[in-house]
């Protein structure tokens, strides 16, 4: 088990749809692992393999203190009605939240390393984490799902932290 470093916006693996796992091997053990070791810290919901740089489909989650995983997951029900407009950040696009909208429900089905289903199911935060990390391993960050005014502003922001290297904007003097 390894604490792994965040890939962080601008790095193509954020941006790569990731390859489904066809073979639970030495290397997936330790992926999964390493996912479960780097979500569980204070402030972190979610983890998705491409935001430590591996293209393979899955992801772990810390909500309330249950932390759990799953392999090759796939949306198979979202709600049609919607979440009141909540700010979402990312590991990947560190220190910056925005207005995001996102189902009220969502439900996802994968497996676990001994091939049992997983279902990973719920409403609010958890409908949000499914849609956020299954976005990640799509290649989708959550900027792309922010309303256009919103998204310019957010593009600004990032380009902005980038520049500073991710370090917090400096307090603006009186």
């Amino acid at each position: 088990m390894a604490m792994r470093d965040i890939r962080t916006f601008g790095d193509p693996v954020l941006r790569t749809p990731c390859d489904p796992i066809t073979e639970v091997d030495a290397r997936v053990r330790s992926l999964v692992d390493d996912l479960l070791e780097t979500v569980d810290y204070e402030g972190r919901a979610g983890l998705a393999a491409n935001q430590i740089g591996v293209g393979l489909r899955a992801f772990a989650w810390n909500i309330e203190g249950d932390v759990g995983y799953v392999l090759n997951p796939r949306i198979v029900e979202n709600s049609s009605e919607l979440q009141e407009l909540g700010d979402e950040g990312c590991l990947s696009v560190p220190g910056l939240w925005f207005a995001c909208e996102r189902p009220a429900y969502a439900k996802a089905v994968g497996t676990d390393l001994d091939g049992a289903e997983v279902v990973v199911e719920g409403e609010e935060i958890w409908a949000r984490l499914i849609n956020h990390e299954v976005d990640h391993l799509d290649g989708k960050l959550f900027i792309e799902r922010l309303a256009p005014d919103v998204r310019k502003n957010a593009q600004r922001q990032v380009r902005e932290a980038v520049e500073r290297g991710w370090k917090p904007a400096p307090k603006p003097t009186e």
